[in-house]
């Protein structure tokens, strides 16, 4: 089970940090991910993390300004939020890649996901 929170309303310019607590297993062999979905939109990636978190990938529109990271012995991984946009707003999902297949950058590449944090960037 996947849990996400720290979601809530921000000014563009401001920060956001997200959370996700994982439990019923231990996650810390698997990459995992954070996606978001804007109404009307595909859900789309924003930051993957290794198992280790010594490697991370991002989506070009978060690069630079989001970090993922992950602490193992608490079985949580984090997504940072710097300089929000208005275009940030979406609902984030945490996800985890167990089976290892598909694509890293799709969500078809993950097997497990949380039920979401709304974030919302005003202008």
């Amino acid at each position: 089970q996947l849990v996400e929170s720290g979601g809530g309303l921000v000014q563009a310019g401001g920060s956001l940090s997200l959370s996700c607590a994982a439990s019923g297993r231990t996650f810390s062999n698997y990459f995992m991910g954070w996606f978001r979905q804007a109404p009307g939109n595909e859900r789309e990636f924003v930051a993957s993390i290794s198992g280790s978190g010594g490697s991370t990938y991002y989506a070009d529109s978060v690069k630079g300004r989001f970090t993922i990271s992950r602490e193992n012995a608490k079985n949580t991984v984090y997504l940072q939020m710097n300089s929000l946009k208005p275009e940030d707003t979406a609902v984030y999902f945490c996800a985890a890649r167990i089976r290892r297949s598909g694509s890293l950058w799709q969500s078809t590449g993950y097997d497990y996901w949380g039920q979401g944090t709304q974030v919302t960037v005003s202008s």
